[in-house]
Order: structure tokens, then sequence, then C-alpha cells
């Protein structure tokens, strides 16, 4: 999926035990793969280091792929039972890990005289324009709040038949991870069984690689089928929109058991924001089955991006909506 790249070198220190290694200032997709690949070496080096110490004191960008690379090696590293420690984090990297709950699973030794901050230098990393476009924001906010509105009237024979349908929950939130691997709970109307989850490992997987599919899943309710064929169980996500966790467009909505099995470049897709609609909504998500042929979409829409793009596909969405089989993921 990533075409060959330079290669990136780090600046490695092995004073007995401990290993030092010197980051860029960028951790990007290009360094991010080079960082896991520098990583899996030393923690599989002979003989194994106590320690990895990772300096920091130049980096002042990171987007998914360098978190990607982060947790993949932090995992190998506790396999080993080697210490992995992060010194001289800056405030733009910093302000990462307490966007992604980082900051409570790394050890992080903070510096004795930070230097002092300023506005811009607590601002996240720019991943991608559509991150800081504050029209796409706009649109967000507009068309959450009049989604909501129709939820809020389709709403009631929806309750009504969910409730006579089978027992449980109105609503069904699942941990999904957004922009930069933020965890969220997204929310939707429940159109399977409310032990779903518990019998997830009793349906066989009909899809490849990292997603789970299966067309005729035995845990989705009668009414359950017409929700998603017509893709009202997603009417709720509109208040993940109008929290900003969710955009009206963006890529699909991991959750964090795919996002766990990651390769480094496919982290790539959080680098925006999730969206309700996208490409792989208008072309037809029910049909695929393929998780490389997700993560094509999902970087198509990142290279087509504009604002433009985006009422494309919202056009192209509404029009969908109403074709037979558009069915729901």
């Amino acid at each position: 999926m990533v075409s060959q790249t330079p290669q990136v070198n780090f600046e490695v220190i092995i004073q007995e035990n401990i290993t030092y290694v010197h980051l860029p200032s960028r951790l990007s997709i290009l360094e991010a793969v080079a960082f896991k690949t520098t990583g899996q070496e030393l923690i599989n080096a002979d003989p194994t280091p106590k320690k990895i110490i990772l300096d920091f004191s130049e980096t002042t960008f990171l987007d998914s792929s360098g978190v990607g690379a982060l947790i993949s090696n932090l995992k190998a590293a506790k396999e080993k039972e080697i210490e992995l420690i992060l010194t001289n984090v800056g405030s733009q990297v910093m302000a990462v890990f307490s966007l992604t709950s980082l900051d409570q699973v790394l050890t992080i030794e903070l510096q004795a005289d930070p230097p002092p901050s300023s506005e811009s230098n607590n601002q996240l990393p720019i991943t991608h324009p559509s991150v800081r476009s504050w029209v796409k924001r706009l649109i967000d906010i507009v068309g959450a709040i009049v989604g909501l509105g129709i939820t809020g009237i389709l709403s009631i024979p929806i309750i009504i038949a969910i409730k006579r349908d089978s027992s449980g929950p109105i609503l069904f939130g699942q941990i999904r991870c957004g922009w930069m691997g933020k965890n969220f709970r997204m929310w939707k109307f429940r159109s399977m069984t409310a032990d779903a989850e518990k019998r997830k490992h009793e349906v066989p997987n009909e899809a490849t690689g990292h997603i789970f599919k299966n067309t005729n899943d035995p845990r989705i309710t009668k009414v359950g089928r017409f929700l998603r064929r017509t893709s009202l169980d997603e009417l709720p996500q509109f208040w993940n929109v109008l929290q900003g966790d969710m955009s009206l467009v963006g890529t699909r909505p991991p959750t964090p058991d795919e996002v766990e099995r990651y390769e480094v470049p496919q982290w790539q897709r959080l680098d925006v924001k999730p969206g309700m609609t996208g490409e792989w909504q208008v072309n037809g998500r029910s049909q695929i089955k393929d998780f490389e042929d997700i993560i094509r979409l999902d970087l198509k829409y990142q290279e087509n991006w504009s604002l433009m793009y985006d009422l494309q596909l919202i056009f192209k969405t509404i029009m969908i909506l109403f074709q037979k089989n558009s069915g729901a993921m």
C-alpha cells in the first residue's frame, strides 16, 4: 500500500543495558515506518536492553502514523519486559498524547525546566486540511442540528418498533476510534439483539482483513434489518457530529480491536475525522468485504478532499439511500 520511500535513519546510542534513540522533528508516515522498524530491531537485539529511552527534544509534529508506530513499539517492549521511557516531550507532542489518552499509559519523564508554552505551541497537529477547516465544521454543526431535528421526529415510530420487536435498550453505543485514534462512543438505534456483542464469536466473518461483516448476521433483528437497509439506525450519529467526534463526511470509524491490528501505514486513515458518510458509503459499503478496499477508499477521500467534494458525497449519499441494498454496517 505504501510505495518505496527514502531511508530514514535515527541516532541510536547504546550504553550498557540502556538504549537511547533520538527522534526527528517529524514523525509522519515515512519516519513512522522507519521508527517502528528501528524499534523492533532494538527490542529484539541480543543482548536485550533493559531500557529504551526515546528522546523527543526535536519532535514537534506527530500524526496518526507516528502514534501507531509508538503504540506498536510500546507493545513489543512490554512483551520483552523492556522499559520504554519518553523524555524531553514538547507541548505539541504532549497535546497529542493527551488527546489520545496515551499520556496515561506511556512512561514520560517531564522536563525539569520546560520551555514557556504559548497558544501556538499547544495546538494539535494539522494532519489534514479538513481538520482545521472552520467552514467544514460549520457545515457539520448546521447539518447536525437539522439532522437531530429530523431524528426527533422519526425517533417516535422507530422507538416503538424497536421496543415491540425485541427487548433491550433503544440506543446502542459502541467505542470507535476517531481522529488520531481518540476513542469516542458512537451512537446508533439498536438493530441487533441485546446480547449481540457476547454472541459475536458465534458468527462467521465473511470479510477479509481487520473488519467484521456477515451478510445474514443472525443477531440482527427484524426491525434492525429495515433500519440498516434504510440507514435509519445511524440517525443518532448526528449527536456525534455535533459534539465534534465525527463529521458529516469522512472516513469509516474503526473499532479499537481493528486498530489494534493495524500496520503503521494503515493508521493514515485516522488523520481525518470519521464521517457518517464517505467514499465507502457511496461505493456500496454493504458489498465491501476487503479491508484493503476500505483503506483505499479512505485514502482516496483524503487525497481528493475539498468542501465541494464533501457536498458531492452528501448528495450522492442522499440519492443512494433510496436504492435497494444500500445496507448499513
